[in-house]
């Protein structure tokens, strides 16, 4: 296993150097004039007092939670759980200082064409995407490694075997705590300012966007790049890593002696192993002779599928054999199958993961059926706009549904729930690809804005306004696989919930002593209310965070009218707004309002357990825990696709319009138009994304219960 090990590692290290030689070559073009490095300067540092505040807040809460994880879970869990979080961090901090210079650079290169400027944007998204998946990889691989080689755990022995999977699925808790609220107090910063800003200037003072009198505008462009960038990078990462965790955890109960190691082995090299060919993928983004730009993009994906696809297969003879015979359960329950079969689960994953990314695609792009509706429907008003926005965020929730559906089927059907973990294993080996495309979304948004507040030449907003149509697409497209393999991902954590609840109980020991195992049989009235109480969590977690996006976006309404009544001067543009007043009223306000929410799902399953406990005795509180993890899995993955979803379908729905249909700006359509998307964007970029790392944080913290009422005995 050590030979395997450190090639796993390697790939990690590959993938970072990659970064940093992209990193390099960006930087080291033009920044454009003065005035144009003058607003990027403004950007950058709204941009990094933020995320130092965020992460300052963000620190006295894990320096809390690592004490407890330290003290009842062992020093091991408490390190996994500092090195995730730090990670974590790290993978959004730097992918935040890279795109914030980008911005500039995106706008320059867009002065010599099309395909300069999306050379620019997308290599500074891969920088993002090969830290993230370099980052979580190194975590993950390391701190096994560590355990293992370093501390010489045995996976061989039951107790270091147990010392081993807590430890990474501490790991996985602490790359969630920063997730979520990166996720939630970046959505609330950008969206607070893009919402505020846009009723002020867009609506009432008749400005366009990213006008330069709108005091506003700094901070959007700083909020594209906490929310869309440090956030998405954030939730990736976690996702990574947690089901990575998962997925080692099943194969430590599942399989045993030699097959133990190897199979705990085989998630981490997937990853490697797309890490070669994601960064291969990155140099098939060109632009061809149709100026199809987001064909450009897709060739770089289509590439790394193909070759994950190809790579696959030696990968999986090499360590587990195309004609070993594995087996996993007992008795009746047995589940047997071969490589080959694990082999058909990666193949199944990229394929769920091809089919979200269309899917997502069709509901949020210009040119198809459900943003041609939403703008159709803004012809005849606000109301109807708003009507056939949520319409379209409903259906849109349909078709990932069955994609789901059928994938989870097929992949249990031949390798039971660890062929789900393989498939979304492989699903997330293409994170790094994915990440691109997401951090490519705020870069052309900021180089528009630059190029806008800068007064470069039409030419040059026309580029970037072409790329910036794209990136709201890459954004929404992101969005859909990042909530579909969380949503699969946490299904994975509850199949290791179900597998350690088993493992405890059979124990008989301490805590568990006595104990049934838990049926999660509806015939149970706990069960039911597991169900229920779960079920309410994502709504509950998505109207507070949707109300601090109100409130945030309130305050900034009452700024700018202020500094509008106050410096009249601004109109006429001959006095600057106050940009830094407006930076600084969000930073307050996006870190005041995330810590709530944030809470809700680290202490929501905890507190259902006690009561269940209390109340019906042990039995019930693990049915209601288990049930209530059911729930959160199936409602949140219907309130993320839809939020994400229905808010990129009016966000293009307004854009759809801007490029002339429907009467272009100005007309009465484009204004019903700029309320849809005023809804719509705390939908796809606050409370939807958020939900992500909420759905798995509940299950995390089940996992890590259950270690700790094991521990106290």
């Amino acid at each position: 296993m050590q030979t395997q090990l450190i090639l796993v590692i390697a790939c990690g290290v590959l993938a970072l150097l990659y970064g940093l030689y992209t990193i390099r070559s960006v930087l080291s073009l033009s920044a454009g004039n003065a005035r144009m490095q003058e607003i990027a300067a403004a950007i950058q540092e709204g941009a990094r007092a933020y995320l130092n505040r965020q992460y300052t807040t963000i620190a006295v809460v894990g320096a809390v939670i690592f004490v407890l994880a330290s003290v009842f879970l062992g020093w091991q869990v408490g390190l996994g759980f500092l090195l995730g979080a730090a990670l974590s961090g790290a993978a959004g901090y730097v992918g935040m200082y890279v795109s914030v210079r980008a911005n500039v650079r995106t706008a320059e290169a867009a002065r010599s064409g099309l395909a300069a400027g999306l050379s620019v944007a997308f290599r500074s998204g891969a920088v993002t995407g090969m830290l993230v998946v370099g980052l979580g990889l190194l975590a993950v691989a390391g701190y096994f490694a560590f355990l293992t080689l370093g501390l010489g755990l045995d996976l061989a022995s039951p107790e270091q075997s147990r010392v081993i999977v807590d430890s990474l699925v501490g790991l996985g808790f602490g790359a969630s705590l920063i997730s979520i609220f990166a996720r939630l107090g970046g959505g609330i910063f950008t969206k607070g300012a893009d919402v505020g800003g846009d009723m002020v200037g867009k609506v009432e003072a008749g400005i366009p966007e990213d006008d330069p009198r709108n005091p506003a505008t700094i901070a959007d462009n700083v909020g594209d790049n906490v929310g869309d960038c440090a956030g998405m990078a954030a939730d990736l990462f976690e996702t990574f890593a947690v089901t990575t965790v998962a997925t080692m955890v099943l194969a430590s109960i599942y399989f045993s002696g030699d097959l133990k190691p190897v199979l705990m082995l085989y998630p981490l090299a997937i990853a490697g192993m797309s890490i070669i060919t994601s960064i291969i993928g990155t140099f098939f983004v060109r632009l061809g002779a149709n100026n199809h730009i987001m064909g450009a993009l897709y060739k770089g994906v289509i590439v790394t599928v193909i070759l994950s696809l190809i790579g696959l297969w030696p990968l999986t003879d090499w360590l587990v054999g195309m004609s070993n015979t594995l087996s996993i359960g007992d008795g009746a329950d047995t589940v047997s199958f071969t490589g080959m079969t694990l082999f058909e689960c990666g193949v199944v994953g990229l394929a769920v993961t091809g089919a979200l990314i269309w899917i997502t695609e069709y509901y949020t792009g210009t040119g198809f059926s459900p943003v041609k509706r939403i703008a159709q429907a803004s012809v005849t008003g606000h109301g109807t706009n708003v009507i056939q926005g949520l319409a379209v965020s409903m259906e849109a929730t349909a078709m990932p549904a069955i994609v789901i559906c059928a994938g989870i089927i097929l992949t249990y059907s031949m390798a039971g729930l660890f062929g789900i973990a393989i498939a979304v294993s492989t699903m997330l080996s293409l994170a790094g690809m994915v990440v691109a495309l997401d951090a490519f979304g705020p870069v052309t948004d900021n180089a528009g804005g630059i190029a806008e507040m800068s007064g470069l030449e039409g030419d040059v907003r026309k580029t970037t306004d072409a790329l910036d149509a794209v990136g709201n697409t890459t954004k929404a497209v992101t969005k859909g696989y990042a909530i579909g393999s969380a949503g699969l991902g946490a299904l994975v954590l509850f199949a290791a919930y179900t597998q350690d609840l088993k493992y405890f109980t059979a124990q008989g020991t301490g805590f568990f002593a006595g104990i049934d195992l838990p049926s999660f049989s509806l015939a149970d009235p706990w069960v039911v209310v597991g169900l229920l109480y779960g079920g309410v969590l994502p709504f509950l977690f998505g109207g507070i965070s949707m109300t601090a996006v109100g409130r945030a976006a309130g305050a900034v309404v009452e700024e700018v009218r202020t500094q509008f009544r106050e410096m009249p001067g601004i109109m006429q543009g001959t006095e600057k707004p106050n940009y830094a007043r407006a930076v600084d009223l969000l930073t307050k306000a996006a870190i005041r309002e995330m810590v709530v929410p944030s809470l809700l799902p680290l202490f929501a399953p905890v507190v259902l357990f006690i009561i269940a406990w209390l109340v019906a005795g042990k039995t019930a509180g693990f049915n209601a825990l288990g049930a209530s993890l059911m729930g959160v899995i199936v409602t949140g993955l219907y309130v993320a696709i839809s939020m994400t979803s229905g808010g990129g379908a009016w966000d293009n729905a307004k854009k759809f319009i801007e490029d002339g249909h429907h009467g272009g700006k100005g007309s009465d359509a484009h204004k019903a138009a700029v309320t849809g998307d005023t809804v719509g964007d705390p939908y796809k970029d606050t409370s939807g994304p958020a939900v992500n790392p909420m759905i798995k944080i509940t299950n995390i913290v089940a996992l890590l219960l259950l270690a700790t009422l094991a521990n106290l005995g």
